[in-house]
C-alpha cells in the first residue's frame, strides 16, 4: 500500500506563498491532501491556474473580510463530501474550518483564532476553544477517523518552543492554553500525530519575522495534525520542511499507511 501523504501548512497569503514557489513545490510532493490556512484571498482573486493544480479536486472557504484569515483543502481523491464551516455563524465568516470526507475519514483543514494583537483578540480565542471541546468530543464518538491538520496557534510544550520562559505570558503559550492541549491529547484521547514518529528537538513550524528567528531556529511547533487514536498506528513518518522558505510557516508533512 502507498502511503497517504497529508501536507498542511499555513500560507500567511496564498498569492504572495505562490510568487515564492509554493505551486511548483508541491507538484513535486506527491500529497494525497493538501490543508492550507490564511489564504487571505477571496475566490474572484483565485482566477489564476495555478490555484486550482489539475492533480487536485480544490476547495476553498475564505473568510468574509478582505485580505483575512481563510482556509482551503485539496484533495487528488474526490472526497464524497465537503462541509464548509463549523455552524458557528462569527467562526464561519472568518473562514476557519473546512472537512472532506472519504468514507470513513475525514481530513480537516482548521485555522484556531490568533490571540497575539489585542485582548479582544485573545477572549475570541478562548471562547473559540471553549465551543470546541464539546464538539470535538462529539467527534471522537462518531465512529469516523480525522486528521485535523493546522494552524491551532499553541505550542504545547516547552519542547515546542525555543525561548519559553520568555512566552510565558504570551498569547500562543499561555498556561490556559497549553492546559486545553494538555486536555485535549489526554482525557479527550486525541493525538498528537507528529509526535508519534518524531520526538527531536527545535523541531518548529513558525518563526518570528523579527531579528534573525527563522536563521537562527528560535521558532515554535504550533501547527497540528491531530488524530483520532485509531490512526496512532498508522503514522508512517512526519517531517517539517525548511528547505525553501514560502511562509512565516514551515509545511508540515506526514505519511499514513491508511486506506479510507
Amino acid at each position: 500500500m502507498r502511503a497517504m501523504r497529508v501536507i498542511s501548512l499555513n500560507l500567511n497569503g496564498i498569492r504572495a506563498a505562490a510568487r515564492k514557489g509554493f505551486y511548483a513545490w508541491l507538484r513535486r510532493q506527491r500529497a494525497d491532501v493538501v490543508c492550507l490556512q490564511e489564504i487571505k484571498a477571496q475566490l474572484e482573486q483565485l482566477n489564476e491556474r495555478q490555484f486550482w493544480p489539475p492533480s487536485f479536486n480544490c476547495y476553498y472557504h475564505p473568510a468574509e473580510k478582505k485580505g483575512y484569515s481563510g482556509v482551503a483543502l485539496y484533495a487528488r481523491r474526490e472526497p464524497d463530501e465537503v462541509i464548509q464551516g463549523l455552524g458557528w455563524p462569527d467562526v464561519d465568516a472568518e473562514g476557519r474550518w473546512i472537512e472532506a470526507r472519504f468514507g470513513r475519514l475525514s481530513v480537516v483543514s482548521l485555522y484556531l483564532p490568533s490571540g497575539s494583537s489585542s485582548e479582544q483578540r485573545q477572549q475570541v480565542k478562548f471562547d473559540v476553544m471553549a465551543r470546541l471541546t464539546p464538539y470535538l468530543r462529539r467527534l471522537r464518538r462518531d465512529g469516523r477517523e480525522y486528521i485535523i491538520c493546522g494552524d491551532w496557534n499553541i505550542a504545547h510544550t516547552k519542547a515546542d518552543i525555543k525561548n519559553w520562559r520568555g512566552n510565558l505570558k504570551n498569547s500562543g503559550f499561555l498556561p490556559e492554553e497549553r492546559a486545553w492541549l494538555d486536555r485535549l491529547f489526554g482525557p479527550m484521547g486525541w493525538v498528537d500525530g507528529f509526535r508519534v514518529v518524531n520526538q527531536s528537538a527545535d523541531e518548529y513550524t513558525w518563526w518570528s519575522n523579527r531579528g534573525q528567528a527563522w536563521a537562527k531556529n528560535v521558532g515554535w511547533r504550533i501547527d497540528y495534525q491531530v488524530v483520532t487514536p485509531g490512526l496512532r498506528e498508522h503514522i508512517v513518518a512526519a517531517k517539517i520542511y525548511r528547505d525553501r522558505r514560502f511562509s512565516d510557516h514551515a509545511p508540515l508533512i506526514m505519511d499514513y499507511d491508511y486506506e479510507p
